[in-house]
């Protein structure tokens, strides 16, 4: 009887992945955002790539996968926050927006899309060109993680 219930799905920190899916995919996104850099897409689903790799049992394989990501990202702004005297602002914000689209070959019932978001803010005196790098790797390892616990733990 215990090894029926333990058979059923892998569990590891919080994740449960059903037995029967071992592999899967992420396609490079696509951008609809204006202002984006050029590569960001491919960012993205590299990130989005190492996170699964070295955080659950799957294996990556383009050939029949058994879940499937991809998506949009469709936003990418820069705001100023946190006004100051004299019509200036002390902090900027830079947020990305994206779409995921999750399919699960193995059980449709467990398809899903979903919108995710989230930001960093960053000194006004500061040049975004030189911060953007970092900027994007800080909320990209955040987004990958919301996404990471939306497809692998049902929160």
């Amino acid at each position: 009887m215990v090894v029926s219930l333990m058979t059923s799905c892998f569990s590891f920190k919080g994740i449960s992945i059903p037995s029967d899916v071992n592999t899967f995919y992420v396609e490079d996104f696509t951008i609809s955002a204006y202002n984006t850099p050029g590569d960001i897409n491919q960012v993205f689903a590299e990130a989005l790539r190492q996170k699964i790799r070295n955080e659950s049992r799957l294996q990556y394989s383009d050939r029949d996968p058994d879940i499937t990501f991809s998506g949009i990202i469709t936003h990418f702004n820069v705001n100023s926050v946190a006004p100051t005297e004299g019509n200036t602002t002390a902090l900027n914000r830079l947020e990305i927006k994206i779409k995921v689209n999750y399919e699960n070959a193995k059980n449709e019932e467990d398809t899903w899309s979903n919108n995710f978001s989230f930001f960093e803010d960053f000194d006004s005196t500061q040049d975004l060109q030189s911060m953007q790098d970092g900027l994007i790797e800080n909320i990209f390892r955040q987004l990958t993680e919301d996404v990471f616990n939306k497809a692998f733990t049902n929160w």
